[in-house]
This record gives structure tokens, sequence and C-alpha cells, in this order.
């Protein structure tokens, strides 16, 4: 696709997809080099695209046109990327009833298993340095402060480095993540699980046992987001904070459907569903945290505490 349209290859950086928000501005191909051994091992290549479209996912836009209104929808498509825009996204959100995203909206241009993408490890960072700084920076605003009695934090979708702060400590850190060999090197854990939550969103974890859950630049991997996100309610404890981070680069054929065909305000609509819809959390609210808008990789966080009530 690269090659049709023209757009060249980002050199020393992971295979992603450049946000499609307001316009398309580079694709970044898998490298047939880049397949991991166990894909061709097992010989299973990428199914054909289920969705082409260059912009907005027909039904994203469909479901929440008539929930943001028009005026308001057409502010967001013009102004995605000035600052201060997407901290207005979810405010005084009229809801659909029902989750409006259908099955397909989780689709992946790659079905293959994820074990198999995730096999060897990856020590590298998915974002740039000034987005791990200001999503670093964030951190160090809203956690409990380092050696607090009894406080517990779950990292979803963890590596080989978290971006907390330096030196952050806590009894308990675990580690939820896909490759054993990243999280065995990460130095902020004090324990760690290894799970697909594309195959089983049930997380290993008691009730209300967490105060703090992360989730940095995965969240548009999730297959099960309503799932997850209700087991997250169930694990945090009343008042507990879930904070999800993104930018607008991903692994683009593990990307659900619905994100690599929507742009960044979208997104921030799309988490904020999650938290709705799953129950159990306060009304979500969305923070623009780029560093330099325009000039390195925008970084948004999306976020909720659990309802005390919960």
């Amino acid at each position: 696709m690269a090659n049709i349209l023209g757009f060249p290859l980002q050199q020393q950086r992971l295979p992603v997809l450049a946000g499609l928000y307001p316009c398309l501005s580079t694709i970044h191909t898998v490298a047939a080099n880049s397949v991991s051994e166990s894909q061709k091992k097992w010989n299973i290549g990428f199914k054909g695209p289920r969705r082409l479209v260059l912009g907005l996912g027909v039904s994203f836009w469909s479901q929440f046109m008539s929930m943001a209104g028009t005026a308001r929808s057409n502010y967001l498509i013009a102004s995605a990327r000035q600052k201060g825009v997407i901290e207005e996204v979810l405010k005084n959100v009229d809801w659909p009833q029902q989750f409006p995203f259908k099955e397909e909206d989780f689709q992946r241009f790659d079905e293959s298993p994820d074990s198999l993408f995730y096999d060897a490890p990856r020590f590298v960072t998915h974002i740039d340095d000034p987005a791990i700084a200001a999503l670093t920076k964030y951190y160090s605003k809203v956690f409990p402060p380092s050696n607090t009695p009894g406080v517990s934090i779950l990292d979803m979708c963890s590596s080989w480095v978290s971006h907390f702060p330096k030196g952050y400590k806590q009894d308990r850190i675990v580690g939820l993540g896909m490759n054993e060999e990243e999280l065995k090197q990460n130095p902020v854990l004090t324990e760690y699980a290894v799970q697909d939550l594309n195959l089983n969103p049930k997380l290993p974890f008691e009730d209300n046992s967490f105060d703090v859950i992360t989730n940095a630049v995965s969240v548009d991997y999730l297959a099960k987001p309503i799932a997850v996100f209700k087991e997250m309610c169930r694990i945090l404890k009343p008042g507990g904070l879930a904070i999800m981070s993104f930018s607008n680069r991903c692994f683009w054929t593990k990307a659900i459907s619905i994100w690599t065909s929507t742009g960044d305000a979208d997104h921030v609509m799309i988490v904020g569903s999650y938290f709705h819809y799953s129950g159990g959390f306060e009304p979500p609210q969305a923070v623009d945290i780029s560093p330099n808008p325009g000039r390195s990789d925008p970084m948004y966080v999306v976020y909720s505490r659990k309802a005390s009530t919960a």
C-alpha cells in the first residue's frame, strides 16, 4: 500500500499507522523481514482489510453524529489538533442508550493469534521521547506519592518500560502483558502476569485490589474492551483511578478497525464510551498532554474513577 500511495517508510521506528485525523498523513507498513519466526512457521498471513476508510468510520460517525450534534462535530473535525479541543470532546455527552459499535468495529487486519505477534520481545519504545516525557510528567501529578502504604498499581498491556516517574515505588506494582521477557526487564514492577486479554478478558486479581490502573498506548488493541473495562472496575478500589493514554501511532495490523479508520478526537470518544458503557465509573474526562503539537507525537489521556457506590 505504501508504494501505491507513495508514502515513505519511517526509519528506526516500529511499523505504525499515523493518525488519520483530520487527514491521512503517513502510512508505515510492516516490512517482510519484520514478520515473526512463529508467523513464518505457522504460515499465517494477513487477511484482507474488512473496511478501507480514509477518514471517519461509518458506523462510528453515524451513531455519534446525533450524540455530538452536527455543529459540534464539524468543529471537532476542523480543530482536533488545536490545544484544548480534546478536553471538550467528553463534556456533556448525550450517550446513546445502547453501545453504538458493532462486532465488525473490533476486527483487525491481522486476525492471527496475538501470542504469535508478541512472541519475540521488542525492547523499543512506541512513542517519541517528548511524548514519553509528557506521560511521565502526567503520572507524577496524578499518582499517589511514592512509597505510600497500601497502594497497589496495575500497568495493563505492560512491557519492559512503564514510563512511570524515575524512582517511583509502591509495595505492589503489577505488570500485565503479552511477553514475559519484556516484563522481566521492567524495573518498576514488583510482579507480573502474562495474559492475552483478547482471548481472556478476565483479570486474574481480587475485587477492589488496585488504587490505579494504567494502560499506555495499547487501548487500541483491545478487541473486547467492554469486558476488559468491566474487569477494571471490578478490581479497582472505590474511587480508584483508571488512566488510558494513547497517541496516533500503533501496529495498524493489530489495532481494531474502528480505531484505524478514525482520528484523534474520535479516539477520545471511543475510549470514553468504554468507560460509560462498562458501568461503575464516573463520567470519563479527557486531557491533551501533547508536548509539541505538530512537531512530535501527540499524547492524550482519557481517565475515570470507579464510582464510590460501584
